[in-house]
């Protein structure tokens, strides 16, 4: 029986560990990248058209005017307090802001009928976040001055 023996130095060692390493390293990172598109994309909402926008509204259980207004927006490329709040009301429904930091996008705006438990009913408004008429965020919101408010786009019963 023979037997084969390396004997490597700890120079060596050290450059096959770090090489293993970093191998281990862009799997992970390739893997998470790959599973985190894969989740986006089943999430990713296409509103080209103006009736789907008005669906999907619709289906959110709203409902409001035919009548929109179209803005163009740029995403600051450094989040402030007031845009980090906004981008955690983003979160909690689902959306990031975070990757679109520094682009232009599209916000329809949608004058809301039927929002219940609320005074000020005449001035509430959704609005959705379009880039690449994909939908990316939205909120539902009181432009009143005295008891204004903000939501995510579900409908509360």
């Amino acid at each position: 029986m023979k037997m084969l023996t390396v004997k490597l130095k700890p120079k060596t060692i050290f450059g096959i560990l770090l090489i293993l390493t970093g191998v281990a390293v862009m799997a992970i990172t390739f893997y998470a990248n790959h599973a985190a598109n894969s989740a986006n994309a089943a999430q990713t909402v296409l509103l080209e058209t103006d009736a789907a926008r008005a669906e999907y509204l619709a289906s959110l259980g709203w409902e409001f005017d035919s009548a929109y207004t179209e803005k163009q927006v740029t995403i600051p490329a450094e989040f402030n307090t007031t845009y980090t709040e906004y981008n955690e009301l983003q979160l909690s429904g689902g959306f990031d802001l975070t990757p679109y930091k520094g682009q232009e996008v599209t916000v329809y705006t949608y004058n809301i009928t039927n929002y219940t438990g609320y005074e000020g009913s005449d001035c509430i408004y959704a609005n959705l976040l379009l880039y690449n008429n994909r939908l990316i965020g939205g909120d539902v919101c009181s432009t009143s001055v005295s008891d204004g408010f903000i939501q995510t786009l579900e409908k509360s019963s």
